[in-house]
């Protein structure tokens, strides 16, 4: 096992673009008021394996993160809550066991955003594919209805559990909040970006008390399908958001 870190000296900083993708990432949740206080949590993988990942710091607001604030944390390291400048105990918990268990899952995305959120207080969590943001998501998501308090570790474990399906995307975390899986900053944060919007589509609809236009299952799946194809539009997305940043004087790149 290679050595422990919590927080890397700031004068011997690896990974910068993903630190400043990461960074641009929390920033713009703010911005969308997607976050919750200081509670939510990024990470993403810096090793093959996933067991080496970046993180934002122990309650940090999600709109005053740089880059170079960023922690890297090994997965493997059964003391890094002892260590100087340790993580939030839960978002090592989650986020810790999630990439020790799912090498798939380079990046992870929790939040609590309303609508996401309101989608898991429902006693039905699932997500009808009534337009094609909501297809997006046929058959890739998972909904967790045991929860079992705060995500500390033995919790974090039963959720990672869970995502062992690499077609598995999003995992609706009952009475809590949400997760989402990604291959890069850019695809988790394109597609959690893009669940709370399916989200906030069907609970206005149900507002309505109308009967719902659902999409059969064969054009949801093939319009999954497309959207998982579609080339280059998550990492647009990003370089976008960050080029907004850029022009505003952001120091999310510091």
């Amino acid at each position: 096992m290679s050595a422990p870190v919590a927080l890397t000296p700031k004068s011997n900083l690896g990974y910068w673009p993903e630190r400043v993708d990461l960074a641009a990432a929390f920033r713009w949740t703010a911005r969308l008021d997607m976050h919750e206080a200081v509670a939510n949590h990024f990470s993403l993988a810096t090793n093959d394996d996933g067991t080496r990942f970046l993180m934002n710091p122990n309650q940090m607001h999600f709109s005053r993160i740089r880059a170079s604030d960023l922690l890297e944390l090994d997965a493997n390291d059964p003391d890094v809550l002892n260590r100087p400048g340790a993580p939030d105990p839960t978002a090592w918990g989650l986020h810790g066991s999630v990439h020790r268990h799912c090498s798939h899952a380079r990046c992870v995305m929790h939040v609590h955003s309303i609508h996401a959120t309101v989608l898991a207080s429902l006693k039905d969590s699932r997500l009808p594919p009534i337009d094609q943001n909501c297809a997006t998501f046929y058959n890739r998501m998972v909904i967790d209805n045991e929860y079992g308090g705060l995500a500390f570790e033995e919790e974090g474990e039963r959720c990672a559990q869970m995502l062992t399906d690499p077609k598995v995307k999003v995992m609706v975390m009952g009475n809590h909040g949400i997760l989402v899986i990604g291959d890069s900053v850019a695809d988790t944060f394109n597609r959690l970006y893009y669940f709370e919007r399916a989200a906030e589509t069907y609970i206005r609809a149900l507002q309505t008390g109308m009967e719902l236009r659902v999409i059969p299952d064969d054009i949801a799946e093939k319009t999954a399908q497309e959207l998982d194809d579609y080339p280059g539009q998550a990492q647009q997305h990003l370089d976008e958001l960050k080029a907004i940043l850029d022009e505003e004087g952001s120091t999310y790149a510091a």
